[in-house]
């Protein structure tokens, strides 16, 4: 049986986990058979970044959540996708720019009233 669960990375008294799709049976950090995304607990606040499409479709096919990261999923819930569109950035608008021979025009008349 498939189970989606988290395995642990990073260094000694900093961990890191990912989300996974692993055999039940497999060792914790053991060979996965896809990637879900991850999950940084000790950065405030915490970063849970998770691909929600195949977390349903993985559960579809029979794999199981664990304790851990049903409760991770109930805390970050998926964003509803008008709100991702909504928060894209507007296009930046450049302010006309003049002719180049009035600039000319004006960078020559400021040299000569100078002198």
């Amino acid at each position: 049986m498939l189970a989606i669960r988290l395995s642990r990375v990073g260094t000694k008294k900093r961990p890191c986990y990912r989300v996974v799709v692993i055999d039940s049976r497999a060792p914790r950090d053991g060979r996965f058979v896809e990637l879900l995304g991850y999950y940084h607990p000790r950065v405030d606040p915490e970063v849970l970044k998770v691909d929600y499409d195949r977390v349903s479709y993985w559960t579809s096919k029979g794999a199981r959540l664990s304790d851990t990261v049903r409760s991770l999923l109930a805390r970050h819930p998926a964003s509803p996708p008008e709100a991702a569109a909504s928060e894209t950035v507007s296009p930046v608008v450049t302010p006309p720019v003049a002719a180049a021979d009035t600039l000319a025009d004006t960078a020559g008349n400021e040299t000569q009233g100078t002198t």
